[in-house]
């Protein structure tokens, strides 16, 4: 996932370029990396797509089923559970990106393992030919085959260095300047905003 330094998201702070969940786009730590499962249940109704309301305002999302289609089922039954409710975008770099997903976040003592969390499961990656660029929606992670639930909206033109290492499965199509907002907020250590960006609903449509 986005590592927590500019170089990648991740899920568990690494390395500078990638974007993992916990590094540049944040990567998340669960004892299950690397087991291709995904959580049970009936795959949601077939969506095209997502609003991600925030206190920001609404960021719609049209999702690249065909070409990475593990990974927009996960979003879908994720979002559609009410998992993402509550949970903060909890990473934000101006010009890279911004990054949420992470359950940890919607509990402030938790706040030093912001970043770490995720949903108990990881799964296996859908690299394809959409490229980290912006707008793009695309998987945090801690590496190879790390996936869980935390994500990252791209905001720099580009970012060459993610091709490859990130699953790219939707992109926005409405409300590019909330993300730009978001983007604009005062951070504190570590990314995190100082004022909340709270992510109140996921919407499938």
């Amino acid at each position: 996932m986005i590592r927590q330094n500019r170089a990648s998201p991740g899920t568990v702070e690494t390395k500078v370029p990638r974007a993992d969940a916990s590094s540049d786009t944040g990567g998340e730590k669960t004892s299950t990396a690397g087991e291709d499962t995904i959580a049970p249940g009936t795959s949601p109704a077939a969506k095209t797509g997502a609003i991600v309301k925030t206190n920001f305002g609404e960021i719609e999302i049209v999702f690249f089923g065909k070409d990475a289609p593990k990974t927009v089922e996960n979003f879908q039954r994720l979002a559609e559970s009410g998992f993402y409710t509550g949970m903060r975008f909890h990473r934000v770099i101006k010009d890279f990106m911004i990054q949420g997903g992470d359950p940890l976040s919607k509990d402030d003592a938790l706040k030093q393992s912001w970043g770490t969390g995720g949903p108990g499961y990881a799964f296996a990656d859908e690299i394809n030919f959409h490229k980290v660029i912006r707008g793009a929606l695309a998987m945090a992670n801690a590496g190879p085959d790390t996936n869980g639930s935390q994500f990252f909206i791209v905001t720099a033109e580009a970012a060459p260095w993610l091709d490859g290492l990130h699953t790219v499965f939707g992109k926005v199509v409405r409300g590019m300047d909330v993300v730009e907002e978001i983007e604009r907020v005062e951070i504190g250590e570590r990314d995190i905003p100082k004022n909340a960006v709270v992510i109140e609903k996921v919407v499938l449509r």
